[in-house]
């Protein structure tokens, strides 16, 4: 049951990027300054190599959404979803897909990962779904990727 439900959300989330990819601009540069992130997010990460640092509203956690930041730049957002409620059937219909007041870039590209050991921050088994605004080169060669 949780691989026809992870496969199903997959097919879904790739077809959105496919439709926004041919529309994506990867300027770093054209995309939301940190400051226009909503009211309560706070950083709480420090900079990981080609996502950059993360920032949420802890009361949104561990779902998010989740900002990555490069260069005071909005690169992606990302939601972090249990491995037990996708075993459990747990729909999530009413994500927030971006912010009031402010236009969603395009999506670029989306990464669906398995974090089978979780990892900081949200330390169970689960999925990590990032929809990048940028491309994966652009993610690579911003200098702040370098650290």
């Amino acid at each position: 049951m949780t691989v026809k439900l992870a496969a199903a959300l997959v097919a879904g989330l790739a077809m959105v990027a496919a439709a926004q990819a041919g529309r994506a601009d990867t300027s770093i540069d054209k995309l939301p300054k940190v400051e226009s992130l909503p009211k309560g997010v706070v950083q709480v990460s420090p900079f990981v190599p080609g996502m950059g640092e993360h920032w949420a509203n802890p009361a949104t956690l561990p779902l998010g959404p989740i900002y990555c930041v490069m260069n005071g730049r909005v690169v992606c957002m990302e939601y972090m979803i249990a491995q037990k409620d996708f075993a459990a059937g747990k729909s999530f219909e009413k994500l927030v897909p971006w912010f009031a007041g402010t236009e969603q870039p395009p999506i670029d590209h989306m990464e669906f990962n398995f974090e089978p050991n979780g990892h900081e921050g949200f330390t169970v088994p689960h999925f990590d779904v990032h929809m990048y605004f940028v491309s994966p080169g652009v993610r690579m060669t911003t200098k702040a990727a370098m650290k």
